[in-house]
């Protein structure tokens, strides 16, 4: 359906990737996969028509819709969310809209021999057979069903897209793009700004509808249960897998250790080679197989292995000060904005050591609670601070606080105390500051890189109650583990509000769920929960029908 071939794409004198050739499919699943830098997002606009390569192109039938939804995005402030989610199916109306014009065209011309003429019919044949053959749609019923499916309540269809967030924003644009039914759907992190139920409406939509689907993402549970294919972007190549993620981690790692036995020898074979030289150089009887064996050196094309970074972090956080039993008891609390009431007779009771979730719908008030912890909010009933209980507090606002006069380097080398000191550049290049990033000043940094930043010195920090309010936003796949490890070894309590299954299972052994105003404590993990929460989801369906 799409067709790269030969793309290269360089810049400031270096080459991002090179030569690289592949087709996308019709109902190909595919996870772009590569570390940060590799050019994945490149490769995604260069597909979606916003980037120019180098060299090579890309092609694709004639009248092939591709829809593009980028990491980051600005939409209209002028109209309402459903207005603003209706433009999806504006392109039906402009081929309406160019059907009637070639029909009055070819009305009022006699030139029926022309070859314009023939032209013409052949244009308004193609447009009315693709208008015709798309269903009659009841666009009303499609738009309020993806609104309710990412997350939006019925109330919210008549308020200004100006009113919401930049990640509600970014549900409004993949509300369009899913509504056009395209060809391809080219996804560059689409789960960031979604909760767990979104999340889920949104894997069951790209598996039953068919279009082929290329994605990049960090959440790994959420791409291996949608993709079927896994392309990496590495040191300016790709390899292409026909499988899953999983499959392919296991595929790379089979891959990457012939790689390894391959150089092995062609080394070992070097060497021998350059000591037969230098040992009979001047020896004139095998002066033939010493110069034989010269150029065979000098032909020879060097193997090499793909790069993988096997530094394998292994974070340790500071001992924690011991705390009191009961670091946090929430007695009866509620939280409201005027008639709004966000949660009702909230009870949490924390022992010390305890791992927990926050889990539920956006909205619903799981960072409401946790700036009621953090005492940043007024709130009713009680909420009691156990003995010697030092918090540790991150979300993504955090990143604000930092100061912008101070390096990468800088910033962490303040706060690091004791053996850490010695493996700042390894954290750091963990957390995608390696090399001259570690020079850089906050003030030029991304607000991811900031995030990334305000995570690695909340690491650092001695503390015995950490909060964490979605930390994996920003980070890959190998950061989020180094992260999780870290968090697991962890001796104090942590309360971490999260939407990435993959992150929390193992980690949380209790799961607090916010939603109709309640928050409902469940003893058990993220999956458990998950599988559960479905269960009683389709007797509901199965009650209403």
């Amino acid at each position: 359906m799409i067709s790269v071939d030969g793309l290269t794409v360089e810049f400031g004198g270096s080459t991002l990737f090179s030569d690289i050739s592949f087709v996308i499919n019709e109902k190909d699943r595919i996870a772009l996969m590569g570390k940060n830098g590799a050019g994945k997002s490149t490769l995604l606009k260069i597909l979606a028509g916003t980037r120019e390569a180098t060299r090579g192109k890309v092609s694709a039938p004639k009248d092939t819709v591709i829809a593009y939804l980028p990491q980051h995005l600005m939409t209209e402030d002028n109209r309402t969310v459903f207005e603003e989610t209706a433009k999806a199916f504006s392109h039906l109306h402009e081929m309406e809209a160019e059907i009637n014009a070639i029909n009055k065209e070819l009305e009022t011309r006699t030139d029926y021999d022309s070859e314009s003429y023939y032209e013409l019919i052949e244009r308004v044949s193609t447009l009315s057979e693709k208008f015709y053959s798309i269903e009659e749609i009841n666009y009303d019923a499609d738009i309020e069903k993806t609104l309710l499916g990412l997350g939006f309540k019925r109330e919210d269809f008549a308020r200004q897209t100006g009113e919401f967030s930049g990640g509600w924003r970014m549900r409004i644009e993949l509300a369009k793009l899913l509504l056009k039914k395209p060809d391809v759907l080219l996804l560059d992190e689409p789960t960031n700004h979604l909760d767990i139920e979104s999340i889920q409406w949104l894997e069951d939509f790209l598996i039953d509808n068919g279009q082929a689907v290329v994605v990049i993402s960090h959440d790994r549970a959420f791409i291996d249960r949608i993709t079927t294919r896994t392309i990496e972007v590495t040191m300016g190549r790709i390899y292409d897998y026909k499988v899953n993620y999983s499959t392919y981690l296991q595929l790379r790692k089979e891959r990457r250790e012939q790689q390894q036995k391959a150089y092995d020898e062609q080394q070992k074979m070097i060497a021998e080679t350059k000591e037969f030289i230098e040992r009979f150089k001047g020896t004139y009887s095998k002066t033939l197989q010493v110069q034989s064996r010269v150029k065979m050196l000098e032909k020879l094309e060097i193997l090499e292995v793909d790069e993988e970074d096997t530094s394998a972090l292994r974070l340790k956080f500071p001992p924690s000060p011991r705390s009191g039993s009961y670091p946090v008891i929430i007695e009866g609390v509620s939280k409201s904005y005027g008639d709004h009431v966000v949660f009702h007779n909230a009870n949490i009771t924390i022992e010390r050591g305890d791992k927990i979730a926050f889990v539920g719908k956006n909205g619903e008030g799981k960072s409401t609670l946790v700036k009621c912890i953090m005492k940043e909010l007024e709130h009713e009933g009680a909420l009691t601070m156990g003995h010697n209980v030092m918090i540790g507090y991150f979300a993504q606002n955090q990143a604000s606080l930092l100061d912008e006069g101070l390096t990468v380097f800088q910033t962490i080398d303040d706060v690091a105390k004791g053996e850490i000191r010695n493996k700042i550049k390894d954290l750091l290049g963990a957390f995608m500051f390696g090399g001259e990033n570690s020079t850089k000043k906050v003030k030029v940094l991304s607000g991811g890189e900031r995030t990334r930043l305000a995570m690695i010195k909340l690491l650092l920090e001695p503390v015995n109650l950490l909060i964490l309010d979605e930390p994996t936003n920003h980070l890959d796949m190998k950061t989020k583990d180094i992260l999780k490890n870290a968090l697991q070894a962890f001796d104090g309590t942590l309360i971490v509000v999260s939407h990435d299954r993959d992150f929390l299972d193992g980690l949380a052994t209790k799961v607090y769920e916010f939603g109709n105003q309640k928050v409902t404590e469940h003893l058990e993990g993220i999956y458990e929960f998950m599988q559960r929460k479905k269960i009683e989801n389709l007797h509901e369906i199965e009650r209403r029908s």
